[in-house]
């Protein structure tokens, strides 16, 4: 296409010119280093989430690494517009999570205030939670969340703000008896992940596990 001769795609890290349906060049694809832990295996991030509540599975596409790749495919899908990048994360996310014979319920991605969503003009996470439930035949449910309060970008707070969270969710309709499967973006402190899981096991009898895109280590 004439747009393609013009403003060619580029690797993401490295600016060569690249295939259109492409994030990254073959060299840089080779400096992502992906997780390699599965959805069932006592992983990292499993340990982590189940100091903070009850886990059943968790997964990470990524380790989220200072000045590595994975860093900067998070920071162009939230910061540049570049929502289309869920979608690819998606595609490398099928090819290495299997959920064998114990899919979860329901797929619940980590909602923005209403104001943030004006202003990015897009949930980071909705097209990957989309495209997941696609391809998995697992229903999704954009809205059963809700962020209370708006707040600046969780990379620019201390610790100490991370950490003041009462309040912050809600759930917005009646669940019980459902497997509900988290996804976010980015696994730090998991304080988020904890707030919104405590809501979603104090709604019903429901079961939690977790899906991000990059877990830091």
């Amino acid at each position: 296409m004439i747009a393609d001769l013009f403003f060619p795609n580029r690797c993401i890290a490295c600016s060569r010119i690249i295939d259109p349906r492409l994030l990254t060049c073959p060299l840089c694809m080779d400096q992502i280093h992906f997780s390699h832990t599965g959805y069932f295996d006592d992983s990292f991030m499993k340990q982590k989430c189940r100091l903070l509540f009850p886990v059943e599975n968790a997964f990470a596409l990524m380790n989220f690494e200072k000045e590595n790749v994975s860093r900067r495919i998070i920071h162009d899908l939230k910061y540049r517009s570049r929502e289309n990048i869920g979608r690819i994360l998606a595609d490398w996310a099928t090819e290495r999570l299997d959920f064998r014979n114990e899919k979860p319920d329901l797929l619940v991605p980590v909602p923005l205030h209403p104001k943030k969503l004006k202003e990015r003009g897009y949930n980071q996470l909705h097209l990957f939670t989309e495209e997941l439930s696609a391809f998995y035949n697992i229903p999704f449910d954009h809205e059963l969340i809700k962020r209370n309060h708006y707040s600046k970008a969780q990379a620019l707070k201390d610790k100490q703000h991370r950490l003041e969270t009462k309040n912050t969710f809600s759930v917005t309709k009646n669940i019980s008896d459902k497997h509900v499967l988290l996804i976010d973006d980015v696994f730090t402190t998991g304080t988020t992940l904890a707030t919104i899981a405590w809501e979603i096991l104090s709604a019903g009898n429901n079961k939690v596990s977790v899906l991000v895109m990059a877990v830091d280590v």
